[in-house]
């Protein structure tokens, strides 16, 4: 296997990746802002860095290498606080790297874009991806606009570019409080007796994939996948937010706690829903979902258990 560079790799979905991308036998090197995470899998490199460095960018763009980008400056919710932000933190450095990578002469380059947020509002569920693609939030318009570039780049100066749309990706491991992320947000609250909040009677219907088969789609899309194509990574399946509360009620009736909901407006910026067709990559390279919702859900519930066990006593 070719070695990968994962720039924002030490993420959600960066550090699953970058462990499948090392079981199959490639060296990895991650690069990422922060410190070295607890988390990184045993045999990755560890860069800290922005890629906005383009010197630093340059030490680690070989020839005939791999590249994911999965870095993102902002998210969903985020983004309508400062528009601005979110386009020049964003859209600069991923047009700089598309322009290094093709003076690296790299193997591939996957740009990890956004399902959930793209096509807007929906004509037709599950969404394929020749939907017209209408955002209606700074991050959807921006990461629209950097597949734009991507896919300009393959036409005119043939750049091996994939682009992966994954749908709501969600895990043990998923960071609560980010504005990202309503399946961690409500077993969160649940499980720290707190509501759970919902906008409007139903709240949203969205398409949950579990971050590991989110890994092995972005995979199958970096070996298998023509250049030059976009290919939707999930599951086809849509649950309302309430779906998943009743879900989650019997977790929390077996573990004896309450659920609490509170309905609040609908907001604007939320699409009704987001389902993605995904028989497109599965015809390409054999890909599939392997985790059930209810699987994950409860593996997530355990895992959120665990951790309130180990958090301090609060006064």
């Amino acid at each position: 296997m070719p070695p990968t560079l994962v720039i924002g790799g030490a993420g959600f979905i960066g550090i699953e990746l970058s462990r499948l991308l090392l079981e199959a036998g490639g060296d990895v090197v991650i690069l990422g802002r922060g410190k070295e995470p607890l988390a990184l899998p045993v045999g990755c490199r560890y860069v800290q860095g922005d890629y906005a460095n383009l010197g630093l960018l340059r030490t680690l763009l070989m020839p005939g290498c791999d590249v994911v980008n999965l870095a993102y400056s902002t998210v969903p919710k985020t983004s309508f606080g400062d528009p601005t932000f979110d386009l020049l933190s964003n859209l600069p450095p991923n047009v700089a790297l598309l322009q290094e990578v093709q003076r690296a002469e790299v193997r591939r380059l996957v740009i990890v874009s956004s399902g959930g947020t793209v096509y807007g509002a929906a004509s037709v569920l599950p969404i394929p991806e020749d939907h017209p693609t209408n955002p209606i939030s700074p991050y959807g318009i921006t990461k629209l606009t950097i597949d734009s570039y991507a896919r300009m780049f393959h036409t005119t100066a043939d750049l091996p570019v994939l682009i992966a749309r994954p749908a709501n990706a969600y895990g043990e491991t998923q960071r609560t409080g980010v504005g990202q992320g309503f399946m961690a947000a409500a077993i969160d609250a649940i499980q720290r007796g707190r509501e759970v909040e919902i906008y409007g009677p139903e709240g949203t219907i969205r398409d949950y994939i579990h971050v590991h088969d989110v890994a092995t789609g972005i995979v199958a899309v970096l070996r298998q996948g023509k250049e030059g194509n976009i290919y939707n990574v999930g599951t086809g399946i849509g649950a309302s937010n309430l779906d998943l509360i009743r879900l989650l009620r019997g977790l929390a009736d077996a573990d004896g706690f309450s659920v609490r909901v509170s309905h609040l407006p609908e907001r604007r910026f939320d699409v009704a829903a987001n389902v993605l067709d995904t028989r497109k990559l599965s015809e390409a390279t054999g890909w599939a979902p392997r985790i059930s919702l209810v699987e994950g859900l409860a593996a997530m519930w355990r895992h959120g258990l665990e951790r309130e066990l180990q958090r301090e006593p609060r006064l």
